[in-house]
């Protein structure tokens, strides 16, 4: 499967690392009172360019985190990196959350919030600058920022692509 330059990843269980973005305890009212249980985003990555993202909702908060992990590692993509950073700038949209995605010279580290430095940081992005515009709800957030990163071209396809070297690319 592939969807703008970014294809479907299957990984090994034992490689990839597991970070919970944000746990949520929802409230499900019912004729007795309410019912609590749990919400949990987590992100998966290797460090090596594979990152993923999962929703998982149980009654314990240990469920959803594992059911979050499941469906993490069944949603993941191939992000390219260039040496440390991105590519290129992007922005990512979804819904109210709207990210702006930089390259960083090597020795700046990951300058992001929250929710987008999990997702960076799990795609063994090291240096980048980040920005998260519009919404701070964790869900847009972690979605914009996978958005952004599908979006990423890899900087040897786009240079076979143009017929020039891979130096001419980066210093036009």
């Amino acid at each position: 499967m592939i969807k703008n330059n970014v294809r479907a990843v299957k990984a090994s269980e034992t490689d990839l690392k597991e970070r919970v973005v944000a746990i949520k305890r929802v409230a499900k009212v019912v004729k007795g009172g309410r019912r609590f249980s749990f919400s949990a985003i987590v992100v998966v990555g290797d460090g090596n360019g594979t990152v993923g993202y999962g929703l998982g909702k149980a009654n314990e908060v240990t469920d959803a985190i594992a059911k979050g992990i499941d469906d993490a590692k069944k949603n993941l993509v191939k992000v390219p990196l260039y040496h440390t950073t991105v590519p290129h700038a992007i922005e990512g949209k979804y819904s109210g959350g709207f990210v702006l995605v930089k390259p960083a010279a090597a020795g700046t580290g990951v300058l992001a919030g929250g929710a987008m430095r999990a997702v960076l940081e799990s795609a063994g992005i090291k240096d980048v600058l980040a920005k998260s515009k519009g919404s701070s709800n964790p869900h847009n957030v972690v979605k914009a920022t996978f958005d952004a990163l599908s979006k990423m071209r890899d900087p040897l396809v786009v240079a076979q692509q143009r017929g020039i070297s891979l130096s001419k690319v980066f210093n036009g």
